[in-house]
């Protein structure tokens, strides 16, 4: 690895000015496969991948590298070697010694203790102890007698982190199992009945469907009926004929799912579920346990999206307890993380909230009493983008934030649970995320900015470098790109709208180049980051190779800026996006070197959402457009992620009408390609189809191209496919 120089000053004003070449001595120019595949491997900047800190130790273990790149190294704080953990080919030996299948990698790690771990493997749960350890490795052996095979069609694997016990589901119901034994927890014939899968598709934070509690003794999880939800056709074009695959979708203002979360007694073989009332269209989110396991904590949102409870139940009965508080907003509450219980204090817990405007720490009394605000209270947060723990003795809080002077960029900070001054634990300006160690008296610091790759650090919890892991090389340094440029438009109410640029290669500031605008324009997105590359794909480098200028503006609407940039769009999608991004039109027709009249857009999901909406709400504008799984009418989107931001179409039939796209299909003009796939069960193929439709009704015309069998996204060998077919139609139209 070669140690480069960082400049500790790098601050935001440079981030606001034309950079220099990022590459010197550039030769190579970038293929297809090499923008599209590779991007996020051999092109990536070098990692550390799989950083776990052992339990009750200050032992850290990652992933190796060179020689080592398929084993598993250890370091000890305080001790200046690096050593082997577990090599690929010891992990293969004891396999075949217990005749089980070798693997090409080593799995993921779930521990349990200092002593003993997990590894799923295939279809098998293999334990582990660590008998001792030596100067150069680890003695690791396998554990027969608590690892086991699963049951075909097994998924949700989720081990418990104290007990030999893991939970999973078949189908649509949920087993636990131990060695031998294996309890069906729940018995539901009826496949629109389901257990122990994610719930809400995936929004308000939830990921998973099963929790753990503590002391690994009860399970609790979540059980979604959607036998009241319309079903959905999607087409399995593989059979001959083709078949009917029936999906529950619930779209805007129709019939919701209906979610309880039950919870399972490892030892009585019983279950018993939460009391959580009327009505049972509500969303039960950001599930936490109290540290003796006696209690759950619910956020409850009515479907409104404008209330929340967050309540306390008995683990033991499901009754309900009490509401600790209640948070409102006359446009939407967005719980997205549980409570989390200050280490040695199981009476105090941190909740994060959004209520002043920003997302913010604030520390609570079991009785829901708030005892203060802990961030947000001077001049360098802008808000929390994550919380990373404890110190070694419950004292502070370590999180990550987005600065006040640079809100594309974040920082590691502590926080002193009783009053005192906030710290800041990092001094480089760029993007750091904090992995903290069990006794919370390190933390492992990943680090990049625009033109750094990655460096790895590990620090203490007061802000003592400890010891340089990594400092990676810059992949693309043989490679020939395009100058990049960040800096800030002015929307029309004053706020700032962060903007990337790069310019083709072999530029000449005297000639007039087309321009691709990509962009997303939705919520929880942020494209433009003070990270390697500002966040840019390399196929935008690729076009920058081939002649074009790559704009990319994040609008409001998006994250990281606080509610009142982000809530701006509510009940009227698109509008005030559609807005920002003609601010963007407008710089760049004002540069010299653009040619306005070969401007170009491209964006999936939301993003197509955004380009078909500028080649119909704004015509001419644009030559070309290119709308990968565009949503093209909010009614047929579904529940959840639509009605937070625009209600229903029975309470705003307005703010419908005025996004649907539909609506505007013969204002198209110039030449538009919408994409999709034909088995997409986010974004539906109804909504591409519809437009189509409409194009034929009002004599528009619209380009076509569809993926049969991919889903929302086109990923896997097929994604060269998809962009080359997307540079094909700029090259031959811009």
């Amino acid at each position: 690895m070669i140690l480069k120089r960082i400049l500790p000053n790098l601050l935001l004003p440079l981030l606001l000015s034309s950079f220099p070449p990022l590459i010197y001595a550039q030769q190579k120019m970038l293929t297809m496969e090499d923008a599209v595949l590779k991007q996020r491997s051999t092109l990536a900047p070098e990692k550390l991948k799989g950083i776990t800190w052992i339990p009750n130790s200050k032992i850290l273990v990652f992933q190796g590298s060179g020689a080592h790149e398929k084993d598993l190294m250890r370091l000890t704080i305080g001790k200046p070697e690096i050593h082997e953990f577990l090599t690929l080919s010891n992990l293969n030996k004891q396999l075949k010694e217990h005749n089980l299948e070798a693997v090409s990698s080593i799995p993921s790690i779930f521990w349990e203790g200092a002593r003993s771990f997990k590894m799923l493997s295939g279809n098998q749960q293999i334990e582990f102890s660590l008998k001792l350890y030596t100067n150069d490795s680890a003695i690791i052996e396998l554990d027969p007698m608590f690892s086991f095979s699963f049951p075909d069609r097994f998924e949700n694997v989720d081990p418990s982190p104290i007990s030999p016990w893991t939970a999973f589901t078949i189908d649509n119901n949920l087993h636990v199992k131990c060695k031998a034994e294996e309890i069906a927890i729940t018995k539901d014939a009826d496949k629109n009945i389901v257990n122990g899968k994610s719930v809400h598709r995936e929004e308000f934070g939830i990921m998973k469907g099963t929790f753990w509690s503590p002391l690994g003794n009860l399970l609790a999880f979540y059980r979604m009926d959607q036998t009241m939800v319309t079903d959905y056709p999607v087409m399995d074009l593989t059979q001959r004929p083709a078949a009917v695959n029936m999906i529950k979708y619930p779209m805007a203002g129709d019939k919701s799912h209906e979610v309880t979360v039950g919870v399972f007694n490892i030892e009585k073989h019983t279950t018993v579920f939460l009391k959580t009332g009327e009505p049972k269209e509500q969303y039960l989110t950001n599930l936490a346990w109290s540290p003796d396991e006696k209690h759950i904590y619910l956020a409850v949102l009515n479907r409104d999206q404008n209330h929340l409870w967050l309540n306390s139940y008995n683990s033991s009965t499901g009754e309900f307890e009490k509401t600790l508080f209640e948070e409102q907003d006359e446009k939407y509450v967005q719980p997205l993380h549980p409570l989390q219980f200050v280490k040695g204090h199981s009476n105090h817990f941190v909740w994060q909230s959004k209520r002043n405007g920003y997302n913010n720490l604030y520390l609570y009394d079991v009785s829901g009493k708030q005892i203060s605000q802990l961030t947000g209270k001077d001049e360098i947060d802008l808000q929390v983008e994550d919380l990373a723990g404890f110190d070694q003795r419950g004292e502070h809080i370590i999180y990550q934030c987005s600065p006040k002077n640079n809100p594309i960029g974040r920082i590691i900070r502590s926080v002193p649970l009783k009053d005192g001054t906030s710290t800041t634990l990092t001094s480089l300006t760029g993007t750091h995320i904090a992995n903290l160690s069990p006794d919370g008296e390190y933390f492992v610091d990943q680090y990049s900015s625009i033109q750094t790759p990655n460096i790895t650090k590990i620090y203490s919890t007061v802000g003592k470098e400890i010891k340089t892991l990594l400092v990676a090389e810059d992949p693309l340094k043989d490679y020939r790109l395009g100058k990049m440029k960040v800096f800030t438009l002015k929307a029309l109410n004053g706020m700032d709208l962060y903007c990337r640029l790069i310019l083709p290669v072999d530029f000449d500031s005297t000639k007039k180049y087309p321009v691709i605008e990509y962009l997303y324009g939705g919520p929880g997105v942020q494209l433009i980051t003070d990270r390697w590359l500002a966040g840019s794909d390399l196929w935008f480098q690729y076009m920058s190779e081939h002649g074009f200028i790559v704009f990319t503006l994040d609008n409001r609407g998006t994250t990281g800026r606080g509610d009142a940039f982000e809530k701006v769009i509510f009940r009227h999608l698109g509008t005030v996006q559609v807005e920002d991004q003609m601010k963007g039109v407008e710089y760049l027709k004002s540069l010299r070197y653009v040619d306005p009249n070969r401007l170009g857009v491209f964006g999936w999901s939301f993003g197509g959402f955004m380009s078909t909406s500028l080649m119909v709400r704004q015509p001419g504008t644009f030559k070309v457009g290119v709308a990968g799984g565009p949503v093209i009418d909010w009614s047929y989107y579904e529940v959840m992620y639509t009605e937070r931001y625009m209600d229903t179409p029975q309470t705003n039939k307005e703010g419908y009408a005025e996004s649907s796209l539909l609506n505007y299909a013969g204002n198209l003009k110039g030449k538009l390609l919408m994409i999709h796939g034909t088995a997409d069960d986010v974004v539906v193929w109804q909504h591409s189809l519809l437009f189509q439709k409409k194009c034929v009704d009002v004599g528009s015309q619209c380009d076509y191209y569809v993926y049969p069998g991919h889903l929302h996204n086109v990923l896997g060998k097929d994604r060269v496919h998809l962009y080359n077919k997307v540079t094909d139609y700029f090259m031959m139209n811009l």
